[in-house]
């Protein structure tokens, strides 16, 4: 159906020069459990997306400047910061898309006008030739509400997105155009009810099951091309998982792999604009091969950033028009785990930025294309997260580990010259980059403050914050900094000499009382300076509680050198637990810390470090709290490999499961698992309930039937199971 072409005016409100705080500030009081789980109106309005006009003068953004109360508007900042206005979509549009947020924003090449994907509509905001203060507003197509990744044509001519698990397009010459796919690969799911992680397309246009950088597509500058990627599950196992909630039981069907089995297949395809003809590029092993990145140089240059799925190899081509892929680097270490690699081509497009681990830290290299020989860019003593930011005349930005290994900053290095710090406020900050390389936005956040919005002017500009952080109940919440410190560890690896944690203290310890201590939620990279959620709200209620709470990053944590991030490999609830023990030890030296009241809670691998612990290491912990754990490797998922191998090549990994240490167990556990996690199977914890049972072990075990492996996502399961855990505490560890 074809709707009608709405043009209306609409009056741009401005935003004081300055953000504008709340006004007032009530009293302080004490977090409640639903306080935690309803965490919105504390953390308030996130901004985003964020987008700089091509012409560098203006970002664009979506925020709700009520803190989460209100209506998510498009806001138009300049870049030096002084003009802020708010393009107020509240009661505009067709009626199913009235209310709706804008989820996207693409502006037009000329930075006259933007793009909006709101609801169902395609939008147009036109800033020229309209009155002064006004913008001209117009439908230009109905596209669907799960159309996403909206990219306009490098001729700006026609717009393409995903929709449905296939790419589309649409005339933009004028409004009323009515969308077509470009290609027709997708494949329905087989499941029946569309909970967890792997219910997906069995075929479709769009990212591998785990994501990656990588685009579903990109335009070649050409406007002829479109590069994808085509992800096809078809030949994946099949796995039941129950679910008790319909009329009747139903086993939901899932494809999803174990380790040893092929995984979906994921490839890079070339596709004709003008034909929709699909022709995927020849890279072997797609089922054992994830695509990383793709991307085109100014050019015409495709390159293909891929990684083998237990990311002991990588592999990177270029591929030019009508010629087959050309190998321009690659490299091998069978010691890794997980990586954070990332590519992008340098500003003029004749070279590559690489970030990668070749040596002790993850740094940026040049790759040129006529001399393949990998030049690092970044210094040696800081790890560089996720890919470099090419900018104009040769300058190359970095989020680095440095100055503070807790924290994510932008470091900025012209040609010739040393490398500079860009972003200063405390926190962990991502960033977008004006593309004239001069302005910064970075929604940064810190341990007590919710996400914001703040920019850089210039690349030694001072931080302005454009947005408020929070939302209104966060000045009356009483949250709580922690403390930042270190002491010795293992020392086993380089690395775990000397162990980060982060250390939040209730009011009784400062009164020099003695109190319990609660590690959690334990994980790997964890002691990170950035807002958590849900999660660090309940951090917060258990200080409030009496309870001091601690956070270390254990050997699998990044910011520490390569032998300490790759000795976790195969010693997943094994080696861990020294750095878990190294921290008791240390506490047992505080004098407010009493250490025969000690606990430990975690999700997935955080669960299965918990039950480890309480079942290899008694007496470690007092009492535990497991979610979602994954204590059993042989039912891992298809990226789990990159811990484990696979049971082909390293069988003794898989016979490493929880169940044959269940007899140790002494201490207070409590198990928490969502009967649809497709992550870490239900199956694992009945395996392991049925074990304890059967050696007369006393645990809790509690559930939640729709549950997936998020178990927290849902409010009425975080509250319900929330609250468990925090009885499971109060009970074996008493506050006092």
């Amino acid at each position: 159906m074809r709707r009608p072409r709405r043009s209306v005016a609409l009056l741009l409100a401005a935003l004081p020069g300055a953000a504008v705080l709340p006004a007032g500030r009530a009293a302080a009081q004490s977090l409640t459990l639903p306080q935690v789980v309803q965490s919105g109106a504390i953390t308030g309005s996130t901004p985003g997306p964020v987008v700089w006009a091509p012409d560098s003068r203006t970002m664009a953004f979506v925020w709700d400047s009520t803190g989460g109360n209100g209506t998510r508007d498009v806001w138009l900042v300049s870049a030096d910061g002084r003009t802020r206005r708010a393009l107020s979509l509240a009661a505009e549009g067709a009626p199913a898309a009235r209310g709706a947020a804008v989820r996207e924003i693409a502006w037009r090449a000329d930075s006259r006008a933007l793009y909006l994907l709101r609801g169902e509509l395609l939008l147009r905001a036109t800033l020229a030739d309209a009155p002064a203060g006004r913008v001209a507003l117009d439908t230009m197509a109905v596209v669907a509400t799960d159309a996403r990744e909206l990219a306009l044509s490098p001729t700006g001519d026609r717009a393409a997105y995903v929709r449905n698990g296939d790419v589309w397009t649409v005339s933009l010459t004028a409004p009323r155009a009515t969308p077509a796919p470009l290609t027709r690969v997708s494949v329905p799911s087989i499941a029946t009810v569309p909970l967890g992680t792997y219910a997906r397309l069995d075929r479709e246009i769009g990212s591998g099951t785990w994501g990656t950088a990588a685009p579903s597509f990109a335009w070649a500058p050409d406007g002829r091309t479109l590069a994808v990627q085509l992800v096809d599950r078809r030949a994946v196992r099949t796995v039941p998982f129950p679910y008790y909630l319909g009329a009747d039981t139903q086993l939901n069907q899932l494809r999803r792999s174990y380790p040893g089995d092929p995984n979906e297949s994921r490839q890079v395809a070339l596709v004709d604009v003008a034909s929709g003809t699909l022709t995927p590029l020849a890279f072997e092993d797609p089922t054992a091969v994830q695509i990383l990145n793709f991307a085109w140089s100014p050019q015409g240059v495709l390159m293909v950033d891929r990684e083998a799925d237990d990311a002991t190899r990588r592999w990177v081509h270029v591929v030019r028009p009508g010629a087959a892929p050309q190998l321009v680097y690659s490299d091998r270490r069978e010691s890794r785990i997980y990586t954070e690699h990332g590519s992008t081509w340098a500003h003029d497009g004749r070279s590559l930025l690489l970030t990668t681990d070749r040596d002790d830290r993850y740094r940026v290299y040049a790759v040129l294309l006529s001399d393949t020989t990998p030049v690092p860019v970044t210094p040696a003593t800081s790890d560089v997260q996720g890919a470099a930011m090419a900018l104009p005349n040769g300058a190359v930005a970095w989020l680095s580990s440095a100055p503070v290994v807790s924290e994510r900053h932008l470091w900025r290095m012209d040609r010739g010259k040393a490398p500079v710090q860009v972003t200063r406020r405390a926190g962990t900050h991502r960033v977008f980059i004006a593309p004239d390389g001069r302005a910064v936005a970075s929604i940064v956040s810190d341990d007590v403050t919710p996400p914001h919005l703040v920019l850089v002017s210039g690349p030694r500009g001072a931080e302005q914050v454009i947005t408020t952080p929070g939302g209104a109940a966060l000045a009356a919440a009483r949250v709580a900094a922690p403390q930042y410190v270190r002491f010795p560890g293992a020392g086993d690896v380089p690395g775990a000499d000397s162990l980060h944690a982060k250390l939040w203290l209730p009011e009784a310890a400062t009164r020099g009382e003695r109190v319990p201590v609660i590690f959690g939620p334990v994980y790997s990279n964890t002691v990170r300076n950035r807002w958590g959620g849900t999660y660090a709200l309940l951090q917060q209620l258990l200080v409030q509680r009496g309870y001091a709470v601690i956070q270390v990053d254990v050997r699998g944590s990044t910011g520490y050198g390569r032998a300490f991030r790759e000795a976790f490999l195969f010693e997943w609830g094994g080696k861990d637990l020294d750095d878990l023990a190294a921290t008791k030890q240390w506490l047992g030296a505080q004098p407010w810390a009493d250490t025969a009241r000690t606990g430990i809670f975690g999700s997935s691998y955080g669960g299965l470090i918990t039950v480890y612990a309480l079942f290899t290491r008694p007496g470690l912990f007092k009492a535990g709290v497991a979610g979602a754990s994954a204590t059993d490797p042989r039912f891992y998922g298809s990226d789990d490999v990159a811990i484990t191998r696979r049971p082909q090549s390293h069988p003794e990994a898989f016979k490493r499961g929880a169940l044959q240490y269940a007899g140790g167990l002494q201490d207070h556990l409590m198990l928490i698992h969502g009967l649809m996690d497709d992550v870490v199977p239900f199956k694992t914890t009945a395996d392991l309930a049925e074990e304890l049972m059967r050696q007369g072990k006393d645990f809790d075990m509690v559930i939640a039937p729709s549950a997936t492996h998020g178990w927290t996502a849902r409010p009425q399961h975080a509250r319900y199971l929330l609250g468990k855990l925090v009885a499971h505490f109060d009970r074996y560890l008493g506050r006092r």
